[in-house]
């Protein structure tokens, strides 16, 4: 079989069963594991002192094992056929953009039965307490994190596959978990979690800005590279602020303000001016700019692997 064709048909049918199926909710998620891992980790090094190298260290120590162990497996691998379905159970695992738009449409539907079922089905997909958050608090954090996921879930991991293939894909997802679970500026976290969210930042600087740039191309609107330029670094972490800003000035809309984290309040810059009410037609058009942003994304990832392969030379 051809090696590029052995690279592109994995990610065209890893790409296409999460399209249709999502994430399998009853099959066994790396993810999961992930999570498990860090859990133990976390409860074990998470006290005394030194708190900061020990997390540098798990963090470091979990990455690289997940790296080297898919590379590892992909060499013990006796055929090409094996290797191909390895690679797209992968990839399909890795990418997270059709589970996110049905977790968003579902805070919609759920906020037009009650607000109390908006809060509770927003929880599902936010680190912010949502106890207390108004309807509009709702929508505004589900578009927020429909933005912000769709580098984190899809364009950042169809980055590192295009650099460092599968095992740099899975290991990019260890990054992004240990980030969503330790990389917090908590009391608990601040220290422990300090090289893990850094960590994430490096991974995420590109794909951050390419995901913003997409979804710019993908709403039609040029003039927004302007507004992303400008309220882009608005926000606590150097890289979530660019694709909330490119959705933000899509809709006219304003992301960002003070929310509540693990009981702390953290009071984030606000992205946008345009303090208007959010509705349902609003999803509706941002689902449509992250669903072409990532067909953009995939397009350029097959571009690319045709240029490394020399196929367009």
């Amino acid at each position: 079989m051809n090696e590029t064709l052995l690279i592109i048909l994995p990610l065209l049918l890893g790409w296409l069963l999460d399209f249709i199926f999502g994430d399998p909710s009853r099959l066994p998620h790396p993810i999961v594991w992930f999570g498990k891992m860090i859990s133990w980790g976390e409860h074990r090094l998470n006290k005394g002192s030194h708190r900061m190298a020990k997390g540098a260290v798990m963090a470091v120590c979990f990455i690289l094992m997940v790296f080297f162990v898919v590379w590892g497996l992909k060499r013990l691998v006796p055929n090409m056929v094996l290797w191909l379905i390895l690679d797209t159970i992968i990839i399909f695992y890795c990418l997270a953009g059709t589970t996110l738009i049905r977790e968003v449409r579902e805070v919609f539907l759920a906020l037009d039965r009650s607000l109390d079922e908006g809060r509770k089905q927003v929880a599902r997909i936010v680190g912010r307490d949502t106890s207390q958050l108004s309807a509009q608090e709702v929508r505004t954090a589900a578009l927020e994190t429909l933005a912000e996921n769709l580098s984190d879930g899809v364009i950042a991991p169809l980055f590192w596959f295009a650099l460092l293939g599968t095992q740099g894909m899975l290991a990019y997802k260890m990054v992004n978990t240990l980030d969503s679970m330790i990389g917090y500026r908590t009391e608990r976290y601040k220290d422990f979690g300090c090289w893990a969210a850094h960590i994430d930042d490096v991974a995420n600087y590109i794909p951050a800005r390419l995901t913003a740039l997409l979804m710019v191309i993908a709403s039609g609107k040029w003039s927004l590279l302007k507004f992303v330029w400008k309220n882009g670094h608005k926000h606590a972490s150097p890289n979530s602020g660019y694709p909330e800003a490119a959705l933000a000035g899509a809709l006219n809309c304003r992301f960002g303000g003070p929310h509540y984290y693990f009981g702390e309040l953290f009071d984030k810059p606000y992205i946008g001016e345009n303090d208007r009410e959010l509705t349902t037609q609003d999803m509706r058009t941002a689902v449509r700019i992250n669903r072409l942003a990532e067909v953009l994304m995939l397009v350029l990832v097959l571009l690319s692997l045709f240029a490394q392969s020399g196929a367009l030379g």
